[in-house]
């Protein structure tokens, strides 16, 4: 018999979760003011050299570094949290994570932004759609900013003022020099969006414009996350898209590649050779992949495919990765 006198009582386990989100608004704003610092004390470093000293009048040389790099990171978290929101899936706001900067070493401010799934991703479609939305809205900003870098390119006096010694033919002896790999979109943008009557900063002087280096940057992150492996985007994408048991193959290849690449990084750095093919970096991420975020995507149990719009998402995606990817990211000659 039904009870007509029972009422629903209220769901504690949400109204606490609720509390504990509220409560924690205070972390996501203190790590973002911290983030803002750091990557403007970076944004400076990258203007005008790591060896220079700096006032703190100097800051807001950093600023349009430091706005750049949140908006793509802030652009590519939130479109994992409204996405993970219309499919009504539990998450938290970004968290940005900050990174000092340390003498001697490179750094970009930040160590990224993450938000926190807190609850099952119920279906294929939603694994989908939370998965290449942070990506797409990553890709969209950076694309946005390195347009923009092209499009406004200081004259050369600019670099005269950071290096005023570079047209002299001594420039770069003796010293080493930091070059940024150069991915298929990002040189194509640059013969699009540039003239022979413009100064086109090499790529080894490419992070000394803000724009630019947040740009690369941005292609740079995203094809980390978009590599097919266990929870990164790219294996949520994969798994969405082909399946539990095809995900785990492309994700066992590209384990393989960045192996190799990571190989080739290591060997062309020991024997100081004049190549561009590989990068160590990528042996230490195999490993972070490997132990932390493991090869194989957990299974949604949901046999439903993906309708035809997701899969033209989907291999539209792919492509992103393709293009932005960068075999040697970073190299020192």
């Amino acid at each position: 018999m039904k009870n007509i006198f029972a009422r629903k009582l209220p769901d504690q386990s949400d109204s606490f979760e609720k509390q504990n989100l509220k409560e924690k608004y205070w972390l996501h704003l203190l790590l973002f003011a911290a983030t803002f610092f750091t990557t403007t004390v970076a944004g400076h470093e990258w203007v005008k050299g790591f060896a220079n000293k700096m006032e703190f009048t100097e800051l807001t040389l950093g600023l349009p570094y430091s706005l750049s790099i949140l908006f793509v990171l802030g652009s590519h978290e939130f479109g994992h949290y409204f996405a993970a929101k219309i499919h009504k899936v539990k998450a938290t706001l970004p968290f940005f994570i900050p990174f000092p900067s340390i003498i001697g070493f490179l750094n970009f401010g930040t160590l990224g932004a993450v938000i926190k799934i807190k609850s099952p991703i119920p279906s294929k479609k939603a694994l989908f759609d939370i998965g290449v939305a942070g990506p797409i809205a990553g890709f969209v900003a950076s694309t946005a900013l390195i347009i923009y870098g092209f499009t406004h390119l200081p004259g050369k006096d600019y670099l005269l003022w950071i290096h005023p010694d570079y047209l002299l033919p001594t420039y770069g002896k003796n010293a080493l020099a930091l070059v940024f790999g150069d991915s298929l979109l990002f040189s194509f943008l640059r013969e699009v969006f540039t003239s022979s009557k413009d100064f086109v900063p090499p790529m080894s002087e490419i992070y000394h414009y803000p724009y630019l280096c947040v740009g690369w940057f941005g292609y740079f992150v995203t094809a980390m996350n978009l590599i097919p492996v266990g929870q990164l985007d790219g294996g949520h994408l994969v798994y969405a898209l082909f399946g539990e048991k095809k995900q785990y193959a492309i994700s066992s290849v590209a384990m393989i590649l960045l192996i190799v690449f990571g190989v080739a990084g290591v060997v062309i750095t020991y024997f100081e050779l004049p190549l561009t093919i590989g990068w160590s970096g990528w042996l230490f991420w195999a490993v972070i992949l490997f132990f932390v975020i493991k090869v194989k995507h957990p299974p949604i149990y949901d046999e439903s495919d993906l309708d035809t719009k997701r899969k033209i998402i989907g291999y539209f995606t792919l492509l992103i990765l393709a293009v932005c990817f960068i075999p040697a990211p970073f190299s020192i000659f």
